[in-house]
């Protein structure tokens, strides 16, 4: 690209991207330093926190290339977000977490991010969404409850079973 082309505008600096590459450097720093307080029960080899630094490498390579490019302006263009599917999902997470605190269970507040989340995606049969998600959570609380032994939080439906 030659300085005086004037079909192209100047690439600027994505302060956006900036941003990204700084949280994500953060979030690489952040899982290094936790990893360095477990425990290695191994006598050779790689312990438990041999995993957190592989993704923290790989979350510095990533904020390495965000910042390169962010500051070459090679990013491409981002869309306009429409914040109603964020906010659907989050009320979702935000529902789960109040069903399980005031122990309605595990397959009511699942069933709850269920509905949530589909309608976050376009659909609007909430009745419908509804019986699969207690479909699901049932089974999936089944498998495991039953299966795998598992202890999930209980309500009232789960008394039932």
């Amino acid at each position: 690209m030659t300085s005086g082309d004037p079909t192209q505008p100047p690439r600027r600096v994505d302060r956006a991207g900036i941003v990204i590459a700084a949280l994500l450097a953060g979030l690489a720093a952040v899982l290094v330093w936790d990893a360095r307080g477990l425990q290695s029960t191994t006598m050779y080899g790689m312990g438990p926190e041999a995993m957190p630094v592989v993704i923290a490498c790989s979350l510095a390579l990533l904020a390495i290339g965000n910042f390169v490019d962010a500051l070459r302006g090679n990013l491409p263009a981002r869309e306009s977000a429409d914040p109603v599917p964020v906010v659907l999902i989050l009320v979702g997470l935000a529902l789960l977490i109040a069903i399980i605190g005031f122990g309605g269970g595990f397959i009511l507040a699942t069933s709850a991010l269920f509905v949530t989340t589909s309608a976050a995606f376009g659909r609007r049969a909430i009745l419908v969404d509804g019986v699969i998600a207690l479909v699901m959570s049932t089974l999936i609380y089944l498998a495991f409850d039953r299966l795998l032994t598992l202890s999930l939080p209980t309500g009232p439906l789960e008394r039932l079973l």
